[in-house]
């Protein structure tokens, strides 16, 4: 019973509800991460370059091609040929790259607006005297005038 109260503590903790909700974000920030090198970043590219810049289709034939099926990336893989398919790996590589880039960004703006936001001032506002204070400095005051 102890067991199940401390894992019943450790799953509800905020830490772990932080991670999962960051998890859950991360994948979907992935996916977008990925449509932006694929539809954004690649055709501009081709348009640069001048040339097609299809990295998915970058392989090399590991085994025995079967008759009658056509030497592409997707024939091969759908007729089980063996593929070292470095291409993809080309592709998952820059979409890390653009990820962590867009991640190191979005965190240095964070931090410049936390450090701004510790940099500027902050309003005082005066305190209130103790009332025994404010009574002694009247008695005194009156002291003095008399």
């Amino acid at each position: 019973m102890k067991m199940l109260q401390e894992f019943k503590e450790f799953a509800i903790k905020g830490n772990m509800m932080d991670m999962a909700v960051g998890i859950i974000i991360g994948a979907a920030f992935s996916g977008i991460v990925s449509s932006l090198v694929k539809d954004v970043i690649m055709p501009v590219a081709t348009l640069i370059v001048g040339k097609d810049l299809d990295f998915t289709n970058l392989y090399v034939v590991l085994g025995p091609i079967p008759e009658g099926v056509a030497n592409t990336y997707q024939s091969l893989k759908d007729a089980g040929v063996p593929l070292l398919a470095y291409g993809n790996f080309i592709t998952v590589l820059l979409n890390f790259i653009i990820l962590a880039f867009l991640i190191f960004m979005l965190v240095k703006a964070m931090n410049n607006l936390r450090r701004k936001h510790q940099e500027s001032p902050q309003p005082t506002v005066p305190k209130a005297e103790p009332e025994d204070i404010v009574l002694l400095r009247e008695i005194r005051d009156s002291l003095k005038k008399s």
